[in-house]
């Protein structure tokens, strides 16, 4: 498989994990029992951050910036497919750093958040982008 697709199937990925990470992010609710109704609205309560922002105005506005951020990866990717289709080497340096960032971001959910369907997607997407970077160092498979 060519670089330039294997790229375009890893934007896509990124694209559902941003959407469904903003959907899923917005549409949730406390279900676990009055003791997390209690958290949460202690979180929006307290207020002592500069700009008066409280850990929920933290807690909210990462989990969008987190859903953002795949979203700004799938349009990056895309665009890098672009530059791949012809030349596929100069995309390996950025192609290196998305595999980083992936497998990063995955070690980071394992270790605070124990989200599984988000780490198997980071770990998808990482490998998905290593064969891309293997494939953009060889000329015939690079190219398709």
């Amino acid at each position: 498989m060519n670089t330039a697709i294997l790229l375009r199937i890893a934007a896509a990925l990124a694209a559902v994990q941003g959407v469904a990470h903003g959907a899923l992010f917005l549409a949730a609710r406390p279900r676990h029992g009055p003791a997390e109704v209690m958290v949460v609205e202690a979180m929006k309560a307290n207020r002592f951050f500069a700009g008066n922002h409280g850990y929920w105005d933290f807690y909210f506005g990462y989990g969008l910036l987190a859903a953002a951020a795949c979203l700004v990866q799938a349009a990056l990717l895309w665009q890098l497919a672009r530059i791949a289709g012809t030349q596929p080497a100069l995309v390996r340096p950025m192609i290196g750093l998305f595999i980083l960032a992936n497998v990063g971001h995955a070690l980071l959910l394992m270790r605070y958040f124990s989200l599984y369907l988000p780490i198997a997607f980071d770990l998808l997407i990482a490998a998905c982008l290593a064969w891309a970077f293997v494939a953009a160092s060889h000329p015939l498979r690079a190219a398709g």
